[in-house]
């Protein structure tokens, strides 16, 4: 006969004792962590620049503007006059 009607078998855990509760407890940690990698993948789907200003930035660490990129595209033979002009205006 049971004494008080706290859980049945290996000392009062319920059916699969100690073993049950960590790996319940190993099992809502995971469901947990994998939520939250899940809405940080899904913000970077939806959010790719992250929030960051509208600076590059290079490998050495150095802040590029946009206007700087667009000299080096017309530099490069990228874009023509006219496109280099038309994208100046559209960046003031």
């Amino acid at each position: 006969m049971m004494m008080g009607g706290f859980g049945s078998g290996w000392g009062g855990f319920g059916a699969f004792g100690l073993v049950g509760m960590i790996l319940n407890l190993a099992i809502s940690i995971g469901l947990i962590v994998g939520v939250v990698l899940l809405i940080a993948w899904l913000w970077r789907r939806v959010n790719p620049d992250g929030g960051r200003p509208a600076m590059a930035q290079t490998g050495g660490g150095t802040m590029v503007s946009p206007k700087e990129i667009l000299q080096v595209r017309y530099a490069r033979g990228e874009i023509t006059r006219e496109q280099y002009q038309q994208m100046l205006v559209d960046l003031s």
